[in-house]
């Protein structure tokens, strides 16, 4: 099914931020023409800009068929339009996979799981993860901890290669002991799914990052990373949030220097990262988290040197998922094709 890719006007803003105006120029130019292209030909045409010597001629910094969605980001739209036609935008967007959170979320309109397979089928789409509670104090929580069989019947259906949780290993605290206690559990799901052919995954916040309260020279992530099985348990690094949790935990408690650079837990073991929540945010001191939250390529996280670093390692360039994330949009549809337009857009270094 071939896809209708349309170059963003609004890309120019968003580009000279960092100085990428044969990017907003080339996109612009496309905009003008009125040319139906692919997101591989709209995003050469944006990158080299109208001449064909602007910035970008390199290579694609985002893998091809690798860019993917949060469905979160869209619930406004997935409640009141429904999946058919929120899939229809995503895939001219240049879209190629989806994540789940939660798979009704509040839909207009009853869907089966095999109706939801199919549409996103339908519009070139492939299902790659969902977001699932890690536990409640309700026995019958569509939860990890209590209906596991259940949590992975419905991943298996929908052909999910991957099924995670966004909840933190804060169940039993924030000691060392209490990790290591959430992450025996997590090699319990991480068997479980795997041996139906999918790959559990944790995806992280900023709390992650801060110090077991017992021993504040332990940073709680090592302790996920060390205890957990790393044949059974991967991640999905929320750029944003690690990127905050390096602001609010390059210091330990008593005020000691403890820095530490989000890439590098991805260099150092890039198999334990398969999926990525792209999400972007602008420097702000002032802010309790470091950041605020913005569309995709309007902030200051680099996502050219983040994705190329990554994509670069031998064996690596299609081994990883890259989902355009915001938590509060303030318009979810533009922001999904304007991230899209922004991440095709992106060239590596010559």
């Amino acid at each position: 099914m071939s896809r209708m890719f349309q170059p963003d006007p609004e890309l120019t803003h968003r580009l000279t931020r960092r100085g990428m105006l044969g990017v907003a120029a080339g996109a612009t130019a496309a905009a003008l023409l009125g040319a139906a292209t692919t997101p591989a030909t709209a995003a050469t045409a944006a990158a080299t800009g109208p001449t064909g010597h602007g910035h970008g001629r390199g290579r694609p910094v985002l893998p091809p068929g690798r860019l993917g969605i949060q469905l979160y980001s869209l619930r406004d739209k997935v409640s009141t339009l429904g999946f058919a036609p929120v899939f229809a935008e995503l895939e001219k967007y240049g879209y190629d996979e989806v994540e789940f959170a939660g798979y009704t979320q509040g839909s207009a309109g009853p869907i089966t799981l095999a109706q939801l397979k199919r549409l996103a089928r339908d519009h070139g789409l492939t299902p790659i993860g969902s977001h699932v509670g890690y536990y409640s104090d309700d026995p019958n929580a569509y939860t990890f901890a209590q209906n596991l069989t259940k949590v992975l019947d419905d991943a298996q259906a929908l052909g999910l290669k991957h099924i995670g949780t966004a909840s933190g290993p804060f169940r039993y605290g924030s000691t060392v002991d209490a990790w290591k206690r959430a992450a025996e559990e997590f090699n319990t799901y991480g068997a479980a799914a795997r041996a139906r052919g999918m790959k559990f995954y944790q995806h992280n916040h900023s709390e992650e990052f801060s110090f077991a309260t017992d021993n504040p020279k332990v940073r709680l992530y090592d302790v996920l990373l060390k205890e957990t099985d790393p044949d059974l348990v991967f991640l999905e690094m929320d750029i944003f949030w690690a990127y905050s949790g390096q602001f609010r935990f390059s210091k330990r408690p008593d005020g000691t220097p403890a820095p530490f650079e989000p890439l590098d837990y991805v260099l150092r073991q890039p198999h334990r990262y398969p999926l990525f929540h792209v999400k972007d945010g602008v420097s702000d001191p002032a802010n309790t988290y470091g950041y605020r939250m913005t569309d995709v390529g309007d902030g200051d996280i680099d996502y050219q040197k983040f994705i190329s670093a990554v994509t670069r390692l031998r064996g690596e360039r299609l081994a990883h998922h890259w989902q355009a994330e915001h938590d509060q949009p303030a318009e979810s549809l533009t922001f999904a094709r304007r991230s899209s337009a922004y991440l095709h857009s992106l060239r590596e270094k010559c």
